[in-house]
């Protein structure tokens, strides 16, 4: 249980500290607040153009608490709001009036069509498509117009802003495992990796990506890197990079790890122990070789797992440790393929037959045991696939990375060239026994769950530009943002899990839900107003909500549900119900009259109305808190047990 610290007094201190006048603060509607509502004449042009050219924009984001980010393209300051979840009713969000207002020490000489915020909100990416920085929100600051000066320093200047370069930022976004290490994938086909605890001109990592085999050619515009995304927290899944290509070809990169970076133990020691059971047991010489160069890999970058037991019997993280291996580079695994029956067409095991024009953007998105991979076409269809089997570590050896150490022979930086292996470009049968793939360096086959088709509206250019999230709430749903709003995609259908769960279930297609419509009318010559902000809340109550900003600075709050979306009611009025199968499937076993009716006794105890503004570690909070835990225990254990 968490509860919301008092917001008045954390923007109290803020002015403190800032050494600005103390304002009286008003909590207003998010949507009425005076940042979306009072825009200058011309407003929203520097975001309309910008828009146009490089096309759907966030400039909203959320440090997953308390405060909202809102990057002014027009006055090029960044507004901090804070706000409050579920008051004064459950269904609605206030914010603090006036926002605090920061502005870069530097002068930005870019449009900023991205921002993002780390996970300890201490920092706050600022992007473009020639140019990125970095803003501070803390630490060294100053006052300038009723302003805080923050800051702002450029990240990879010398690669991605001087004035020779030619480069393109594709896509940026902070490492999960980290707070100061940001990924960027650039146009000349290389991902970067940057510590800005370090140094913000020298990459730490650099990957040098060829998809194409040596000796091949292929259309020079189909082999364009698009996007990529980190991996999730599953097994190698978070040691592996996504790399999307713009014929729609998906590559991995595993293992990267950004020096420093912290992870739970026991999720390191589960695939250290896979290794050894699958990897070195294997009949296969491949399989062994591939588990040797991982188990290696593994002990180098986190030394604690080949200490004794009893060293390690209170470790609950662990955090890496700089290495490479100084004969091998990483193998640009792929393209991933789907799994195919017999005699299916070999053409489309990496593109869907619906899908039209070229991949715009991907998300990966980790649901309960199953890895989700959503493709967006410019055509206006997403393309959604689970990995069918588990990610592996693949090196190419002979290939040595080029190392940077210093003066202690510590490495401080590698780089090196990543190529796809053409003897494992082959097509994967569903009938294919486990052990023709495990740790024998396979891509992880795909399996088609869907295709959606978003039906936007025809543009002349046949080119529709499409961004992803998560729900963070509840990742079953994914929003698209698209020219003309958008539109909510539950998955119903997750094969790992439910095969987990002991369900044999035919896999059911995803509902589709418009949440939002930018149109101003139903004409096709009727042009949609673009969206330059979007974010996804949710508090501990379970409640969603879902902010939407135009170009024009107008904000939108809409309340999302998120109780029975995932359970779609399927009656079939034709077939009648035959008792006796009926008896004998298998979910009255884990759903009974008994655990339906809940816990006998459903008791609360007396809140005040007050309750979201006391600080957990007071002397009120902690009683609160000892209040609930005992009616908790005494009401809801032996139920939970059931």
């Amino acid at each position: 249980m968490s509860f919301n610290f008092d917001i008045a007094e954390s923007t109290e201190d803020d002015s403190r500290r800032s050494l600005t006048p103390k304002e009286d603060v008003q909590w207003v509607p998010l949507q009425t607040h005076p940042v979306f509502t009072t825009t200058a004449d011309g407003g929203g042009t520097a975001a309309t153009a910008s828009a146009s050219a490089g096309g759907v924009r966030n400039l909203l984001a959320w440090d997953g608490a308390s405060r909202l980010y809102y990057w002014d393209s027009n006055q090029q300051c960044l507004h901090r709001i804070s706000i409050r979840l579920g008051e004064p009713d459950p269904t609605s969000v206030v914010a603090a009036s006036p926002s605090k207002v920061l502005r870069a020490d530097k002068e930005l000489n870019f449009v900023v069509n991205k921002i993002s915020i780390n996970r300890n909100g201490s920092a706050l990416l600022l992007a473009g498509s020639d140019d990125l920085c970095v803003m501070y929100l803390y630490g060294r600051s100053s006052t300038k117009e009723n302003a805080i000066v923050c800051r702002t320093v450029s990240i990879g200047s010398q690669v991605y802003s001087s004035d020779s370069s030619a480069i393109r930022i594709l896509q940026v976004s902070w490492h999960p495992y980290s707070d100061t290490h940001v990924g960027i994938l650039s146009s000349d086909s290389v991902f970067r990796l940057f510590d800005l605890s370090s140094g913000v001109v020298q990459p730490e990592q650099e990957y040098y990506l060829q998809p194409v085999e040596p000796g091949r050619s292929r259309n020079a515009a189909s082999i364009c890197p698009v996007d990529f995304s980190f991996g999730g927290d599953h097994l190698w899944d978070r040691f592996s990079v996504f790399v999307l290509f713009s014929d729609g070809s998906v590559y991995i990169l595993c293992p990267v790890v950004p020096f420093g970076s912290v992870y739970k133990w026991e999720s390191i020691l589960e695939i250290y122990s896979d290794a050894h059971t699958f990897g070195l047991k294997s009949a296969k010489s491949a399989a062994v070789n591939n588990s040797n160069m991982a188990i290696s890999w593994l002990e180098a970058t986190f030394p604690e797992v080949a200490q004794e037991a009893t060293d390690r019997e209170n470790l609950s993280i662990i955090k890496a440790h700089s290495h490479a291996l100084f004969d091998a580079s990483l193998a640009l695994q792929g393209p991933l393929r789907k799994v195919c029956h017999g005699g299916e067409d070999e053409d489309l095991a990496v593109r869907g037959a619906e899908c039209e024009g070229r991949a715009v953007s991907f998300l990966y998105n980790l649901v309960s045991k199953d890895s989700i991979l959503v493709t967006a076409w410019s055509g206006g269809q997403l393309q959604i696939d689970a990995l069918a089997d588990e990610i592996q570590p693949v090196w190419i050896t002979g290939s040595a990375p080029r190392l940077r150490v210093d003066s202690f022979d510590h490495i401080r930086g590698i780089a090196m060239i990543c190529e796809s292996i053409p003897a494992e470009h082959s097509i994967v049968k569903l009938d294919q026994p486990l052990d023709n793939t495990v740790w024998l360096g396979h891509p992880p086959p795909l399996l088609r769950l869907a295709i959606v088709d978003l039906a936007l509206p025809r543009k002349t250019e046949g080119s529709s530009l499409i961004t992803m999230l998560a729900d963070p709430l509840m990742p079953e749903r994914i929003y698209s943002l698209h020219e003309g709003g958008v539109d909510s995609i539950v998955l119903h259908f997750l094969p790992f899990t439910s095969q987990i769960n002991g369900k044999d279930e035919n896999i059911k297609t995803p509902s589709v839900h418009p949440v939002l419509s930018t149109c101003l009318g139903e004409t096709s010559s009727s042009s949609p107003s673009p969206l330059s902000g979007f974010a996804s809340l949710s508090d501990s109550f379970g409640y969603s909500w879902v902010v939407v900003v135009t170009s024009t600075q107008e904000c939108v709050v809409l309340e999302m549900k998120t109780w029975n979306l995932l359970l779609p009611i399927q009656i079939d009025k034709e077939k009648p119900i035959d008792m006796e199968q009926q008896k004998e499937k298998d979910t009255p076993d884990i759903i009974s009259k008994e655990l339906l009716s809940g816990p006998k006794s459903v008791l609360a105890p007396q809140a005040s109305p007050n309750l979201r503004s006391i600080s957990a570690d007071s002397i009120e909070g902690r009683s609160a808190l000892h209040q609930y835990f005992k009616l908790f225990h005494e009401n809801y254990v032996e139920y939970a047990h059931k």
